[in-house]
């Protein structure tokens, strides 16, 4: 009689070999890790069983399109296995791990073993034949016969086939297997090269023209397309540029008022004219807009449009479609609240009851209408507000559809929802890099986001926004401006920046962190050529971005000591340890900050006493750096940053 075990299954070996800890993976595979098209994913996971038996394993994925692929895995240390495969596909990817035991290649270490030790071998020959003997390949058949045939008078020769590395290479590929194990698959998603690096620049259209008293109009924006790829930009940002309502139309610093000639808020949506599918009259046309990403393309910029799910009073959909949207006991129509905030000149929407699936359909229509101008790129606003099942699903619908589209989160709001967004398909994130201010604040908010975080979560540091006057900028004069670019443009693979900002714009509302004469509201001029623009460095800062690698690949940081609570120094490293591009910055915008710091020499393999050679990447020039500690002076009104290169005598290639 066969005994049942206790939880009423019949004995067996299932997951005599443990496949466990595998990585990339996000909460346990729920959710994709992501990655960028061409990448090359490195897989790691714990294999290991019981006994002394000759463990092996193999890496197995699969594009969106085509079948399974397999390739070996590599034991690396302490049952730690890795192998990798290329993402060559935009799109989900999927990987999973297989493991067994060996027979024949436990047979050879013990035969080997064996061997060494001077024991007769004969009976392991023949033992080792009859694993040959297993394989189902044709080649492995006429060599089991030939090593047969050779018999006990040629064991040395039997032996030498039998160990042989084209043997080996033949059973490990047709031979038994024993205790065959399978994990879990794993997603993974490819994403635009975009998504992984980029730098954006935010801009009002209707401010193009640099003349308060006239609207500016798409052909505006094309003569600037020039300076902003110039500088180094690839990604042009709009806000909403769709017509806007006049029912509580918001009057200049958001008062509650508009006079005649106010232009309003670009997120109170929606007029007789049309709603979110169309372009404010006075921008231009449908056919300007889409000359205009023509124009910007053909220079290297893509264009990225908010999308705010919002609607003034006066949006055509509110008639006709009523039932997707939020109304009171006394059949006013609800309007968008943050109490004790009321915003009157935005009216909620709704996404469930009777707007569902309706609504849902209609606003991904929506981004799909401006994928069809040509756009790709969404800066999506207060996704938080929005419910989570609503954004995985249209996200998802977009994506399959148009795999190269990317979705930016402005979520300034709890970690665990900012995190939940960007798992369930946001390509980019906003982050509290905004707030990170001090030494500490800043080495620990890198670090956080170097960690698991970095499988799903991808940064970028916006260094401030037209609803986002940082209090440090209000107060740091040039140098803060130049401290933040800096710090954003070497700490983040993906950056940006709002129009002003490199005219160190920061006149703010007293007490709040918003902007005076706020662009939301008014149109503005601003005279782009001034001597006093920080634009020189932050071209600068994009250039040495684009030409090394370091920059342009994600973490991690790696902090250096520099003994002074001010001064913040880390360096990021080339994947080939060909250069470090070290960058210290004092952090006080307003006293010169003096401190000795240590430079990365053991990164390089080098001794303390050793010497490097260095390019100042902002201001040129070479000269040398001899030994490990060194002093630096830097002062807000000269030189408050440095971004160094450090060149690794062995020409690279540490592992």
């Amino acid at each position: 009689m066969t005994r049942r075990q206790n939880n009423g299954t019949e004995p067996n070996l299932e997951g005599r070999v443990v496949i466990e800890d595998v990585a990339p993976g996000v909460d346990g595979g729920l959710w994709p890790a992501k990655r960028i098209q061409g990448e090359t994913v490195h897989v790691f996971a714990d294999v290991f069983s019981d006994g002394h038996d000759t463990i092996d394993a193999d890496l197995l994925w699969r594009a969106p399109t085509g079948a399974w692929s397999r390739t070996p895995m590599r034991l690396v240390e302490n049952d730690r296995w890795t192998g990798g495969f290329k993402a060559k596909e935009l799109g989900d990817h999927v990987f999973a791990i297989e493991a067994w035991r060996d027979p024949f290649a436990t047979w050879a270490a013990d035969v080997e073993k064996k061997r060494r030790a001077g024991r007769d071998v004969a009976l392991e020959i023949s033992e080792g034949t009859d694993l040959l003997a297993q394989t189902q390949d044709e080649n492995g058949r006429r060599l089991h016969a030939h090593v047969a045939a050779l018999g006990a008078a040629h064991v040395a020769q039997a032996l030498e086939i039998l160990l042989a590395e084209d043997t080996r290479a033949l059973m490990r590929a047709s031979g038994p297997r024993d205790g065959v194990s399978r994990s879990a698959d794993f997603p993974l998603r490819a994403e635009p090269a975009l998504a992984g690096f980029s730098s954006w620049y935010e801009m009002f259209p209707r401010s193009a023209a640099n003349d308060p008293s006239r609207h500016g109009r798409f052909q505006d924006v094309i003569a600037r397309l020039d300076d902003i790829r110039a500088a180094g930009f690839d990604v042009l940002y709009f806000p909403p540029i769709h017509p806007i309502g006049r029912t509580n139309r918001k009057g200049r610093n958001n008062a509650l008022t508009a006079g005649p000639d106010d232009p309003g808020s670009v997120y109170a949506i929606g007029d007789s004219s049309g709603g979110h599918e169309a372009v404010h009259p006075e921008l231009g046309t449908l056919e300007g807009f889409r000359a205009l990403v023509g124009e910007a393309r053909a220079r290297g910029l893509e264009i990225a449009l908010d999308f705010a799910i919002q609607c003034s009073p006066d949006h055509p959909w509110i008639a006709q479609h009523p039932d997707w949207f939020s109304w009171r006991a006394n059949g006013s129509i609800r309007f968008a609240e943050n109490p004790p905030k009321t915003y009157e000149d935005i009216v909620n929407v709704r996404f469930d009851g009777p707007a569902l699936p309706a609504a849902w359909r209609a606003w991904r229509d929506v981004v799909a209408f401006w994928i069809a101008q040509g756009v790709r790129i969404f800066r999506v606003d207060n996704p938080h507000t929005k419910p989570l099942p609503f954004w995985r699903w249209l996200i998802g619908e977009i994506n399959r559809a148009h795999p190269d589209a990317i979705f930016l989160s402005e979520a300034f709001t709890r970690p665990k929802m900012m995190k939940r967004l960007a798992k369930i398909g946001f390509q980019q994130s906003y982050t509290y890099f905004t707030w990170r201010n001090t030494k500490r604040e800043i080495i620990d908010y890198i670090l956080e986001l170097e960690g698991p975080m970095s499988e799903y979560f991808r940064p970028n540091f916006f260094v401030n926004t037209p609803d986002i006057n940082p209090f440090y900028l209000q107060t740091s004069g040039r140098p803060g401006f130049i401290v933040r670019a800096t710090l954003a443009a070497t700490l983040s693979t993906n950056w940006g920046l709002y129009s002003g900002f490199e005219l160190c714009e920061a006149a703010a509302l007293p007490g709040r962190e918003e902007y005076l004469h706020s662009e939301k509201y008014e149109l503005r001029a601003r005279d782009f050529n001034t001597p006093k623009s920080i634009m020189p460095h932050i071209s600068r800062l994009n250039a040495i971005r684009r030409a090394h690698r370091a920059l342009r690949t994600r973490g991690p940081t790696l902090f250096l000591n520099a003994w002074h609570d001010d001064v913040l120094a880390f360096a990021r490293l080339a994947p080939d340890r060909s250069e470090a591009i070290l960058v210290m910055v004092n952090l006080n915008p307003h006293h010169r900050r003096e401190c000795a710091y240590e430079a990365p020499l053991w990164e390089f393999g080098l001794p303390d006493h050793a010497a490097v050679e260095v390019d100042d990447l902002l201001h040129g020039g070479r000269f040398r750096l001899h030994g490990k500690t060194h002093q630096i002076a830097l002062d807000p009104q000269r030189n408050p940053v440095i971004v160094w290169r450090l060149l690794n005598p062995a020409g690279g290639g540490r592992p």
